[in-house]
């Protein structure tokens, strides 16, 4: 015990100094980054090294959504502000502060608090004990196979539907090319269809449960080259990154827990891939099917990407991280000439509204207005900012920078009910296959907005729940023990 507790008293020990050997660096390399800015940001991580240095090291699964949050925390918080420095880049169209730095040591204050708490949350033992489920799931296969077809069925039909209503596939593409608007009142219609790949691969991950043959990594490979393709038919296509990263993240989750278990190097090697693809397809998005000629010429493909301001550094910290965005919201929120008013909530109400159609949709401040108003003192309904502030960001346009501590303990509320249902249900039960939109559905409340957790949660979770709640058996964990004891 003693030898156990010394090894990870060093191991955290080496955790710390490689964060501020890393802070050290940036400093030694980039004069802009000797500031003061540097210390709370170096604490964030500081606070998130031991969980990483958990899974690196197998004490927590490769799948725990503690561990992908330190993981994506460590970059949220600590990469992305330096490297904001480093490369000197910054949000675009606003007045800025006299010195960004100062604002993302602000900010980083404020993140250690929040992230302090968070941990303390996750940390303590009425959130950790497992407690058994009162239900298993347990999947009916006829079932399944007749829920899951027709399921099937109606999500093909209405992609094939969508396509003919705008001239097939490369209408499609050319309709997204135009942004004529055609795809405008769409959503339901892409909640159904887009939902083919991820219940197709489901009924992939049934067969192989059965069938061991289909367990065997060229058939998996060969699976998930078959999952990309529909992913590109299903609404990749239409420029949606998130649509086919998300579906991506599900599927490896879904091979993780019910085929074969994966390695942290295959996740590694996932996260430099997403990289790539965000940045590929970010040419795409901007230019259409031009983005994949210019993809293949490295001339052409940076005056591309330069163009449309999908470059690198801005896919890095403008795809992937919220840093420069929240320092100049609470420069901006918290600037007297500003008087910017806070929305209590309004922008939390406004997204779940979304789920109303928007024909009867009452009128309501959402965070595109709420952000406009923070970021250039008005809004109106010919232009809404269209970033995205992120777990910290919104809180702070509803209520300010006192609210930050209950939005991080809320946070650590969800990741630990998560974490819990995740321990606590059982390798039998089919809820396993959600295991992986559960723990999405986090990063989505950390770096995303609440307009996007409601999207997120509807569009790509509903069918697949709704085919898995039909097709699955309610039995009470209490008969089920029963019944293994008879036998026993």
């Amino acid at each position: 015990m003693l030898v156990s507790r010394l090894t990870s008293s060093h191991e955290y020990i080496f955790g710390v100094l490689t964060c501020t050997c890393v802070s050290i660096g940036f400093m030694f390399f980039c004069e802009s980054c000797v500031h003061w800015f540097i210390i709370p940001i170096t604490l964030c991580a500081i606070l998130l090294v031991k969980d990483i240095q958990d899974w690196f090291t197998g004490k927590l699964d490769v799948f725990d959504p503690v561990c992908f949050v330190a993981l994506l925390g460590s970059y949220f918080f600590f990469l992305a502000p330096l490297l904001h420095v480093y490369w000197d880049s910054w949000v675009n169209y606003v007045t800025p502060p006299n010195d960004w730095r100062t604002w993302l040591g602000y900010m980083g204050i404020l993140n250690f608090i929040g992230l302090a708490i968070y941990k303390a949350i996750i940390g303590n033992k009425r959130w950790v004990d497992q407690k058994p489920l009162r239900l298993r799931w347990s999947l009916n296969e006829r079932c399944f196979k007749i829920v899951c077809g027709l399921a099937l069925m109606v999500s093909m039909s209405v992609q094939v539907y969508v396509y003919q209503s705008v001239g097939g596939i490369l209408g499609y593409i050319h309709a997204y090319e135009d942004r004529s608007g055609a795809f405008e009142g769409m959503g339901w219609l892409f909640m159904i269809s887009e939902s083919f790949p991820i219940l197709s691969f489901m009924v992939y991950a049934v067969a192989a449960r059965r069938h061991e043959a289909l367990r065997q990594w060229g058939i998996i490979i060969l699976a998930i080259l078959l999952f990309v393709g529909l992913k590109l038919l299903f609404g990749g296509m239409r420029g949606s990154r998130s649509n086919t990263v998300w579906g991506l993240f599900w599927m490896v989750g879904i091979i993780h827990y019910w085929i074969r278990p994966i390695n942290k190097k295959i996740i590694i090697s996932g996260l430099v891939a997403f990289v790539i693809f965000m940045y590929s397809f970010g040419v795409y998005k901007s230019h259409g099917l031009a983005g994949f000629d210019g993809l293949m010429n490295p001339l052409q493909r940076i005056e591309m990407a330069e163009e449309a301001g999908r470059t690198l550094d801005r896919t890095l910290l403008g795809d992937l991280g919220r840093s420069d965005v929240q320092a100049y919201l609470l420069y901006s929120i918290t600037d007297p000439n500003n008087q910017y008013n806070y929305k209590w909530g309004q922008t939390y109400l406004s997204s779940l509204m979304l789920l109303i159609p928007k024909q009867i949709r009452p009128t309501s401040i959402g965070k595109g207005k709420a952000g406009t108003e923070a970021q250039y003192s008005y809004y109106s309904d010919t232009f809404l900012s269209s970033r995205v502030y992120g777990l910290a960001g919104e809180s702070m346009l509803n209520w300010g920078i006192i609210s930050l501590p209950f939005a991080f303990a809320m946070f650590g509320l969800i990741v630990a009910k998560a974490r819990r249902f995740i321990q606590s249900v059982s390798a039998h039960d089919v809820r396993i296959l959600l295991i992986p939109f559960i723990i999405n559905f986090v990063i989505i409340v950390l770096t995303g907005d609440s307009d996007n957790v409601v999207f997120f949660s509807i569009k790509n979770g509903a069918l697949p729940f709704l085919v898995l709640w039909l097709s699955a058996r309610k039995i009470p964990v209490t008969e089920i023990e029963n019944l293994e004891t008879h036998r026993a």
